[in-house]
């Protein structure tokens, strides 16, 4: 499946790259409206990602020269939160609206509805657990067991887990974990990483002084060991 991403702010777009790309979508990018009519006649994505702000042509535009000639699914995104804003942007033809800062689980999410709805998606079964070790996520309703325990972790403590154990035994920097859980908010103290892995030591290993599952590789980051 493509995907077209188009925004201005560089940062952003290479946070949402690297998030969809590592869930196996092919990702195509953007940085003004202009482009991203002309990326969705020549590219033929299946979905768009659209920022509304943008120099040269704004997204609301965009999206409605896109209607023009393509049914594609729409996501656009903004900065603003007036209600009249996301109605705006419905008329101009956008299918579904998210709101900056956001989290990148939850356009995954959005991303597989409209495709789903969309009749692009692939057929593939959809898992509602994930399960590694003495570790379980029920997916659904955003919980952590250890061990058969329910585990009490934060919203955003969910997010590093889920995403680590969806991607075992691969190492990935503070910074690339900053770019793909906090996305939007990539702006975050780089510290913010260390203490959610911490704080997921403490709550899912048997002993967090030891642990079997989240580990650190010196120099590098962190992995979860399958």
């Amino acid at each position: 499946m493509k995907i077209l991403v188009v925004d201005d702010e560089a940062l952003l777009v290479k946070g949402i790259r690297f998030n969809l790309q590592n869930e196996g979508y092919e990702v195509i990018t953007g940085s003004d409206g202009l482009e991203a009519v002309r990326l969705v006649q020549e590219q033929n994505p299946d979905l768009v990602v659209l920022d509304v702000m943008m120099p040269h042509m704004d997204g609301m535009t965009a999206c409605a020269k896109i209607r023009e000639f393509s049914d594609i699914p729409i996501i656009l995104l903004t900065a603003k939160t007036d209600d009249m804003d996301k109605l705006m942007g419905f008329d101009f033809g956008a299918d579904d609206y998210l709101t900056k800062p956001f989290n990148i689980l939850e356009l995954k999410a959005r991303i597989r509805a409209l495709l789903r709805r969309s009749g692009r998606s692939e057929k593939k079964p959809v898992a509602h657990e994930l399960s590694i070790g003495s570790i379980t996520l029920d997916l659904d309703a955003r919980n952590a067991y250890r061990s058969g325990v329910l585990a009490d972790l934060t919203a955003k403590e969910f997010d590093v887990i889920e995403f680590l154990m969806r991607n075992p035994n691969r190492v990935y920097s503070r910074e690339a974990l900053l770019d793909t859980i906090w996305a939007y908010e990539y702006r975050s103290d780089i510290r913010t990483v260390d203490v959610h892995i911490r704080r997921l030591r403490e709550k899912l290993e048997e002993n967090p002084a030891e642990p079997k599952h989240i580990l650190t590789k010196w120099g590098v980051g962190y992995y979860f060991k399958k």
